[in-house]
């Protein structure tokens, strides 16, 4: 059975040039970049060459780059970071938006917890987030906003400029997770406006277990790996330099416009043909500002009544991996809180796919996709 793999956003498959980049530092320079002899030399020269590669390609200094383990941890470090220096001036307020990868909604809840106040703003039918709403909801103790840049599960892009622009007005800080959109769309820090910025390899053909955060100088955060003076205090733990090399190729080779506009249209033949044969299917996400690579649909309940969690299995039988939303929560039959913040019901929010597409992706794979979804329908519907 020919299998196809339709959950780009979930990880994508490692280049096998990022593999023949990182199989090199494992067996020519393993020395620890902290240590002063010729080794460590070595493996610090390459762990600052990667560091630079992957600050020029988000336009920041490479000074404001900081390796961390992946997008989750570089997410609760701009958040509780952020929150724990405020905290001591005062500033017990952050904001984020209700679409938020858990990354940044479980260590909002945690801080929540522990005394600080968070406002959760809203996001329209399509995802997005209203400006004005962050206007209402910033105060003189709000330290940081939070709000990603392009969401994971339905694509949305965020208006992440005007959202900076109020951010500096009162004086607050503002990250994004961007580990959804960097490599797909462009992505600069300060066209952007942002403060902090998280970023992950394997999200674009790099290694699992590396990821970054982009802290703009003279920011105050708290460190909160201690131990050694790695990452320029910022994060102890000794340089994981393969990977970190991994990741610089990685960036290396992403040409975003071409592939971009590859992508894009794959999505929109791919679109055309399910509405074609399938009837009840609402699109969820922006219809314009919206990730090159994500389509998400989904059932109506009041129309068809789909069981989701047999659909995505289903597809699985038939060789098409594809999911319902985020892979962190693609175990859970909670609905997603994605999908429930825009206005879907329960059932409808249960019964999506999300299609993620990818370099690998063709458009003879996708009319699989088609027939592989009818006939799942079919038997789904045969089996009442």
């Amino acid at each position: 059975m020919r299998r196809i793999y339709l959950d780009y956003s979930a990880t994508t498959p490692l280049d096998p040039r990022v593999l023949e980049a990182m199989s090199f530092i494992f067996k020519e320079q393993y020395g620890n970049a902290s240590s002063v002899h010729s080794f460590g030399r070595e493996a610090r020269k390459v762990l600052e060459e990667s560091r630079e590669r992957i600050a020029s390609f988000i336009g920041a200094r490479s000074d404001e780059i900081f390796f961390t383990s992946g997008g989750t941890e570089a997410d609760n470090y701009a958040i509780k970071g952020v929150a724990l220096a405020g905290k001591k001036k005062g500033n017990n307020h952050i904001i984020i938006s209700a679409i938020e990868h858990h990354a940044v909604l479980h260590p909002a809840e945690h801080l929540r917890e522990e005394g600080l106040n968070v406002d959760v703003v809203p996001v329209d039918s399509s995802g997005m987030v209203d400006p004005a709403d962050i206007q209402k909801a910033i105060t003189p103790e709000t330290c940081l906003i939070s709000i990603m840049h392009a969401n994971n599960e339905v694509g949305t892009i965020e208006p992440i400029r005007e959202i900076s622009a109020i951010a500096k007005q009162h004086g607050a800080l503002l990250h994004s997770d961007t580990v959804q959109s960097v490599g797909k769309i462009p992505v600069d820090v300060n066209e952007l406006g942002v403060d902090l910025l998280s970023i992950s390899a394997h999200k674009l053909y790099g290694p699992k277990g590396i990821g970054a955060i982009y802290i703009r100088k003279g920011t105050e955060i708290k460190t909160l790996i201690e131990g050694g003076a790695q990452e320029s205090n910022r994060r102890a733990g000794t340089e994981n330099v393969p990977l970190a090399v991994g990741f610089a190729k990685a960036v290396e080779l992403c040409s975003i416009e071409d592939e971009a506009k590859r992508l894009n249209q794959l999505r929109e033949t791919f679109r055309v043909k399910l509405f074609k044969k399938f009837n009840h299917l609402v699109v969820n996400g922006h219809p314009k500002a919206h990730l090159p690579h994500i389509l998400s649909v989904s059932f109506d309940s009041t129309a068809m009544p789909v069981d989701g969690e047999a659909l995505i299995m289903g597809m699985d039988l038939r060789g098409v991996a594809v999911t319902s939303g985020s892979a962190c929560t693609s175990g859970s039959l909670q609905p997603s809180h994605v999908l429930l913040a825009m206005g879907r019901d329960e059932k409808t929010a249960k019964a999506t796919i999300r299609f993620s597409l990818g370099r690998l992706t063709t458009e003879d794979e996708l009319n699989d996709a088609v027939e592989a979804l009818e006939d799942v329908l079919t038997k789904m519907q045969t089996n009442k």
